[in-house]
């Protein structure tokens, strides 16, 4: 991600297309096009933008627990 890159964002009900304007390390701002305001200047996490396309999924503790408790155990 680099600035002047076009980007898809979610925003209400729909999806929005905006300009990367700035980039921090954890923020990005984007400049998007509404109809009553043109070159509006939004506020976004960069996780926010990148958990759309990868989402992972956490195991929970209870049985990651288990799973190494299991491996602990003499046969």
């Amino acid at each position: 991600m680099e600035v002047g890159d076009k980007i898809t964002l979610s925003f209400g009900k729909g999806e929005k297309e905006g300009i990367v304007y700035k980039i921090f390390p954890k923020t990005v701002y984007l400049k998007v096009d509404f109809p009553k305001h043109k070159g509006k200047i939004i506020k976004r996490s960069i996780a926010e933008l990148q958990a759309k396309g990868a989402k992972k999924q956490k195991a929970s503790k209870k049985r990651r627990g288990k799973e190494q408790a299991e491996q602990k155990r003499p046969t």
